[in-house]
């Protein structure tokens, strides 16, 4: 049997952790976390306004209090990213590579924006201050370490996503405190209506995601991965989590008759070559359906594992709905 990596191993390669809805101003549109725990609810499009703030408090009670609107961001990892681009705002600086992205700012422009270095699991202090940032965002289980080290220099907004609908609250959030409220609000708008679209159609096809660097591949669960949180309202989606060291197998997939798969491949320590390519050497990969009939697609892991807002969560509807149809 084939061994999934840790979920800290997933945060670690893909930043593909849980998060939290800011309360008040920014919470999303008329849902609650009962409401997400109701299987395959029609995604309602209609958005309500955006207040402009300077304080908010997150549901986990952690408040984010700003002298004014921020006008230097630094980005710790790439739903910030995400966010801000949804917003008209280029970060100060930044710790991945989702700016790159065509649809984002594309490479040309994102390389206009300084990389933090250290790495995503420790981005180094002194760089992060030396942007003189008015709000650093970072991942809360990874990034929080380093509040107390930033702590009176500048304001740390952790966050903390596990679904698309917390991804939204804190768009909304963001455009309350940078003021960007219009924007904001259309960028939920252009996601719900593209999503709440997807659902009207669903496809009668068995899709799975599946990410790694070898055959040590993992499952996105819509449990825990915020792009396979929205599958089961487009697809069927065979695969729930099975807690943080959960275990696969090609037999397993094979057994669910998988007509479309999904591939992240995980670069690290300059390791090269596609999941799927690795995994043919393996009999069994060519026996399950999705290889035998070509509908096997490796994907950006950059937008589908890290991105997590609603332009990344748009790519992957995008590309996720003409792969099934």
């Amino acid at each position: 049997m084939l061994r999934s990596p840790s979920r800290f191993v997933r945060t670690w390669i893909a930043a593909a952790l849980a998060g939290s809805v800011l309360a008040g101003c920014g919470s999303p549109s008329g849902e609650t976390a009962s409401d997400r725990a109701k299987p395959a609810a029609r995604t309602e499009v209609t958005v309500e306004p955006i207040k402009a703030t300077t304080e908010l408090t997150d549901t986990k009670g952690a408040k984010v209090s700003l002298s004014g609107q921020p006008e230097r961001i630094v980005c710790l990892f790439a739903l910030c990213d995400d966010i801000l681009t949804e917003l008209g705002i280029v970060p100060t600086a930044t710790n991945s590579a989702l700016l790159s992205h065509p649809r984002f700012l594309g490479e040309k422009k994102a390389r206009k924006v300084d990389v933090i270095p250290g790495g995503f699991i420790a981005p180094e202090v002194e760089a992060i201050l030396a942007h003189k940032p008015d709000l650093v965002i970072g991942l809360g289980d990874t990034h929080g370490k380093l509040a107390p080290a930033l702590k009176g220099a500048t304001t740390f907004w952790s966050m903390q996503p596990e679904t698309w609908q917390d991804s939204v609250g804190y768009l909304r959030d963001a455009a309350a405190l940078t003021g960007r409220t219009s924007q904001g609000e259309k960028a939920e708008k252009t996601f719900r209506t593209k999503l709440a679209a997807a659902e009207k159609a669903p496809s009668g096809r068995t899709a799975l995601i599946i990410y790694g660097s070898d055959e040590n591949f993992g499952v996105a669960t819509p449990e825990t991965d915020v792009a396979a949180s929205l599958f089961p309202r487009i697809a069927r989606y065979p695969w729930k989590s099975r807690g943080v060291e959960g275990s696969y197998s090609l037999e397993e997939i094979l057994a669910q008759g998988v007509d479309v798969l999904f591939v992240e491949t995980m670069s690290f320590g300059g390791g090269d070559g596609k999941l799927s390519g690795k995994l043919a050497a393996n009999p069994l990969w060519g026996k399950i359906p999705a290889v035998r009939k070509g509908d096997v697609h490796e994907v950006n892991p950059e937008v589908w594992a890290k991105g997590r807002g609603t332009r990344s969560l748009g790519i992957v509807l995008d590309e996720a709905t003409a792969a099934l149809r």
